[in-house]
């Protein structure tokens, strides 16, 4: 069976959960619990992914595969699920790209308050960071939401991940409020059992 190195917290560990909960293919990955950081690598995956990071898949026929755009688009190719459909694939991947963008730039200010000391905290960069956020939304809401509303793909699925971890870590910041279109998409992909289902949690 192959093994999934993944974390509840982790909104690119939920991306792959829910590829697996959409494709129905829970039951063939076994879950092993990780974690860490650059400044704790004791539970990190390093023999299985130099870099360390989670979502690491090692499979039986294969060595391990991250990061989760690569392991989302393997368990889509296993299912032939259709989930990075040939007649739109760029704006798929633009859009999961992006998704991921927001992630990066979300988590950096999680790990700023969390492994940075108080007087080092530097509030300029941080809201640096937040404005690759916004930036970002603003263009879903302007340009995407179109795409949004078509059939489920991983771009919907990244950028669900993304709002959901928004949620979850900076929740304070009121991301929905000059963007009802994207808010009333993500309340209504919010209600998919494979959304339910992964909730961050941690």
């Amino acid at each position: 069976m192959m093994q999934l190195y993944q974390n509840p917290a982790s909104p690119y560990v939920r991306k792959v959960l829910v590829v697996l909960h959409e494709t129905g293919q829970l039951d063939s990955v076994d879950m092993i619990a990780s974690g860490g950081s650059v400044v704790d690598t004791s539970k990190m995956p390093l023999a299985e992914n130099p870099l360390g990071k989670i979502p690491t898949l090692v499979r039986d026929d294969g060595p391990a595969l991250y990061d989760s755009r690569v392991i989302c688009r393997y368990f889509d190719t296993l299912a032939g699920a259709g989930l990075y459909p040939d007649s739109r694939l760029w704006e798929v991947l633009t859009l999961e790209s992006t998704a991921d963008g927001i992630l990066d730039a979300a988590i950096l200010m999680v790990y700023e308050a969390r492994i940075r000391p108080p007087e080092l905290h530097y509030a300029p960069w941080i809201e640096g960071q937040w404005a690759k956020v916004t930036r970002s939304l603003d263009a879903l809401e302007s340009r995407w939401m179109g795409h949004l509303a078509g059939p489920l793909d991983m771009g919907q699925i990244a950028v669900g991940c993304a709002l959901g971890y928004i949620d979850f870590r900076h929740g304070a910041r009121d991301w929905r409020g000059e963007r009802p279109a994207l808010a009333e998409w993500f309340a209504e992909l919010s209600k998919r059992p494979s959304m339910e289902a992964t909730v961050p949690v941690g």
